[in-house]
């Protein structure tokens, strides 16, 4: 068994011992590509997304070093009429390049090492090529395959690390584009590569306008194409997972999913739906595996809007962000659409393609959103993030005042983002004002009741002691009108099955005060 050629099965077989949700349909989507133009891919995802697993169980299915029928014995791809015809069928290289990151962080020839390492690993394994000392890895793959006639698949595990850790020294990313450029874009690839799957967290950057490797299939958190649901969970899986585990669906939900990926409107992140489980306690986890200091840096940059942007993120909304700007560089932001398509690709943000929108997707990146801004130099959100827990304290004891102020104060600190006097934007008003609340309870707008919808319905989360929340606001009447339509349209028997308290919240808006009031109820 190789370092990186021939390293068997003993990766995925140790993944399918355990718990394992089967993601094998992406094997028959890479056959179909197999010794084709398109046997180039390159499929990004931000952390802890399922990339290694994936990567894992394709070297197991087509390394030829060893026998992997059984461990696919049931699973998805076994069904796939492709399967037995490349079942173990190449010789596979798979390297990981974080372990390089992480061995030759500080030299400058990194990309000659990995050459060198991986140059040998393939002589011994094809000992009768004759290689001289000026020999490249491409040139020895090559001479392997015209004197073997065999065809090598390649697997690279985290493609962009050494962009993303080393990419502020010119020499090394250099040295390392032109290694890819020398083994996938040069005259003998084909001859050479059967198939190539890269994985990573960054698309392919781009130079000017242009890919740097153009000959690759790229399957992005953006544009993931036909590989939407072969990383992530789907809801399916989820509620499969639930129901084994006895675990609560809409908590799942709640804190893990959201991201909209491609087709797949509903995926979850895996990692912490699995972590989850097994501790037996919804959290965040993916959000402390990464790395928290580029999330602050990212969000306090100073450019036009980008600030109301994760206010209103924050607050449920979507909005508007151009994708194609970006060079795919995190080292090269030059406007909030870059800052914006970063954070999506890190996975701090999900994306909505039809709608060319980005949101916030669930609970656990809230937190972690919500942390990082107390983090940084944003003096004004931090306050109105304080502001916020400050009126859900106050709704929920009733002081209709500190109600009615804060949600003046909030209006009047965001005329950037809501137009006063407009009846539609006025229910944003409600959504920023009560930030805070997303920490502590499902929010929902625009809720359906079979009478009409209610403004806000404002759910506590599992183990939060305080009351539901119905709140309708009204423009140019009374607060008094407010209830009396939530009462009048049995708002409240939607959450019947919710059987805490819950508290009517009316709240009016006067066009020539300026000013709003409040009135609140118990609901007996």
């Amino acid at each position: 068994m190789g370092v990186y050629i021939n390293k068997g099965n003993s990766d995925f077989r140790d993944i399918v011992a355990h718990e394992y949700v089967d993601k094998s349909s992406l094997i028959p989507r890479i056959n179909a590509m197999l010794n084709s133009e398109n046997r180039y891919s390159c499929v990004t995802r931000c952390r802890r997304f399922g990339k290694s697993m994936a990567a894992k169980m394709l070297c197991a299915y087509y390394d030829r070093s060893c026998d992997s029928r059984e461990l696919f014995r049931g699973l998805e791809a076994e069904k796939d009429e492709s399967f037995g015809t490349y079942l173990n069928k190449y010789y596979v290289i798979s390297i990981d390049m974080t372990d390089f990151t992480t061995r030759y962080r500080n030299e400058k020839d990194i990309v000659k090492r990995i050459q060198s390492r991986m140059i040998k690993d393939v002589l011994d394994v094809f000992p009768q090529i004759n290689a001289q000392d000026d020999d490249d890895l491409m040139e020895i793959l090559y001479r392997i395959s015209e004197s073997t006639g065999e065809r090598f698949f390649m697997i690279i595990d985290e493609w962009d690390a050494i962009l993303r850790e080393m990419g502020s020294d010119e020499y090394i990313t250099t040295s390392y584009v032109d290694l890819l450029r020398r083994l996938f874009k040069g005259s003998g690839s084909n001859t050479v590569f059967a198939g190539v799957y890269l994985t990573g967290i960054l698309p392919i950057k781009k130079y000017n306008t242009e890919s740097a490797l153009n000959n690759f299939r790229e399957y992005t958190m953006i544009r993931p194409g036909k590989m939407a649901k072969v990383l992530g969970f789907t809801h399916e899986e989820v509620e499969m997972l639930c129901r084994k585990h006895d675990m609560d669906m809409n908590e799942m939900e709640s804190w893990y999913d959201g991201y909209r990926i491609g087709k797949a409107s509903r995926i979850f992140n895996p990692y912490s739906v699995m972590r989850a489980i097994d501790e037996e306690e919804f959290g965040s986890y993916w959000t402390t595996t990464g790395a928290y200091d580029s999330v602050i840096t990212y969000i306090q940059m100073n450019y036009e809007g980008l600030k109301d942007d994760i206010i209103r993120m924050l607050s449920g909304e979507h909005v508007y962000v151009d994708t194609t700007e970006f060079s795919n560089d995190m080292r090269v932001v030059r406007s909030k659409n870059d800052v914006l398509t970063v954070l999506i690709h890190l996975g701090y943000l999900a994306y909505d393609g039809d709608a060319q929108a980005c949101y916030i997707p669930n609970k656990e990146v809230a937190d972690e959103m919500n942390n990082a801004i107390k983090a940084t130099t944003w003096v004004p959100l931090v306050k109105t993030i304080q502001n916020s827990k400050a009126l859900l304290e106050a709704t929920v004891s009733g002081n209709e005042q500190a109600v009615s102020k804060g949600i003046d104060q909030a209006h009047d600190e965001h005329t950037s983002i809501l137009s006063y006097n407009d009846e539609n934007s006025l229910a944003c008003v409600l959504s920023v004002a009560y930030i805070w609340a997303r920490n502590e309870y499902v929010i929902h707008r625009e809720y359906a009741t079979g009478k009409g919808y209610a403004d806000l319905v404002m759910i506590p989360r599992r183990n939060v002691s305080k009351p539901a929340l119905v709140v309708e606001l009204k423009f140019n009447h009374s607060a008094d009108t407010a209830i009396d339509q939530i009462k009048r349209k049995e708002y409240p028997s939607k959450i019947a099955e919710y059987t805490g308290n819950i508290l009517l919240v009316g709240i009016n808006y006067d066009k020539e005060t300026k000013q709003h009031t409040c009135k609140i109820e118990n609901l007996h």
